[in-house]
């Protein structure tokens, strides 16, 4: 029509059917997810510094819990009658009538040169019970997770993949019921079971001596009872994050193309689970390496939790001032290490840290 003119907006291109012609572009979540490789460089340097302060924080924390335990290591080490000369020497010989920073000091010292003391019972280096202790304890850390990661994906997997339907509802209650049993009641359990009235398996490790891999029925039930429970929170955390997944609009948009329903599952919907599952799996392995006790302590294992068991019990500071410190050193660095590969396989999760 002759004498009516078109009003564009001043970037000299038409806006969109009812869209304000001076309203900013709002930028979307992929252009202010994706940083770059500098945000990622950043992002670990953080992390880095971040695990640099808790180790510290480690070091300050064990010393001073350990400088508050009730009692004194010197009269626990003189015996049932000691006798004050005795006393004296012991806490002299402890450094014990020194003030305490000087001994952090000290302590923190020798820490940084690899010396993590050395024993007050039995006068062997700290380190040398560290070592002879990890090898059990790693032995049953690498066994659970090497039937942790197939069983907990592939339940979370199967679940998601039957939402709702009977198969889904029997993994979740099954998973419900044994994460709900305490790994010590669930060892009494398999012990009475299966080598008190069946004697198929030996109930503890006495008498095999640390060399457990050449013995592995004496394995069988311990990594039964450390499989439990992870194998549970981890096959829930992948099937719900697989069913997010699946439910996304991405996933629908994929199936309305013809991309089939494997590859949906597999290529798109699983490495949506991988950054909460990998997050997961360091905190599994942060408790097979601190945190099993209980388990060690049950069947007789001669791991790190045994060897800090006995030393709690004699008093053997620095025993258990050094096996603190590698579980609290163990703790940030597998923590380090999940949040770099939570990073990688969902930048947008660092945006916020």
């Amino acid at each position: 029509m002759a004498g009516v003119t078109r009003c564009w907006g001043g970037s000299g291109a038409p806006k969109g059917r009812g869209e304000p012609p001076d309203q900013p572009r709002r930028r979307s979540r992929r252009d202010t997810a994706y940083r770059g490789p500098a945000s990622g460089r950043s992002f670990v340097a953080r992390r880095l510094l971040l695990g640099a302060a808790q180790t510290v924080g480690v070091v300050l924390l064990v010393f001073t819990l350990t400088e508050t335990l009730p009692g004194d290591a010197a009269v626990a080490l003189a015996g049932d009658q000691p006798d004050p000369a005795r006393i004296a020497a012991i806490r002299e010989a402890m450094h014990l009538d020194r003030p305490a920073h000087e001994r952090l000091a000290d302590w923190a010292a020798a820490l940084l040169r690899g010396d993590f003391g050395t024993s007050l019972v039995s006068g062997r280096p700290v380190t040398q019970y560290i070592t002879d202790a990890f090898g059990p304890t790693l032995l049953l850390t690498a066994l659970t997770l090497a039937l942790l990661v197939p069983l907990g994906f592939g339940l979370g997997v199967l679940a998601a993949r039957h939402e709702g339907r009977l198969t889904d509802r029997l993994v979740s209650s099954l998973t419900l019921a044994v994460y709900a049993v305490p790994e010590f009641a669930l060892g009494v359990l398999l012990v009475t079971v299966f080598a008190l009235k069946l004697a198929w398996l030996p109930p503890t490790a006495v008498g095999y001596g640390t060399d457990l891999l050449s013995h592995p029925a004496v394995l069988v039930l311990p990594v039964l009872v450390l499989l439990s429970r992870p194998v549970c929170s981890l096959s829930r955390l992948v099937r719900a994050g697989m069913v997010d997944a699946l439910a996304s609009p991405y996933a629908a948009h994929a199936r309305r193309y013809g991309v089939p329903g494997a590859r949906v599952r597999y290529a798109h919907a699983l490495p949506n689970a991988l950054a909460p599952a990998a997050q997961q799996l360091a905190r599994t392995v942060d408790w097979l390496l601190c945190g099993v006790i209980v388990v060690e302590a049950l069947f007789v294992i001669p791991g790190l939790g045994t060897v800090l068991l006995n030393a709690v019990a004699e008093r053997d500071v620095p025993v258990v001032q050094g096996l603190a410190v590698v579980f609290g050193v163990l703790t940030v660095v597998l923590n380090l290490g999940a949040d770099v590969v939570a990073y990688r396989l969902t930048p947008r999760a660092g945006v916020a840290a």
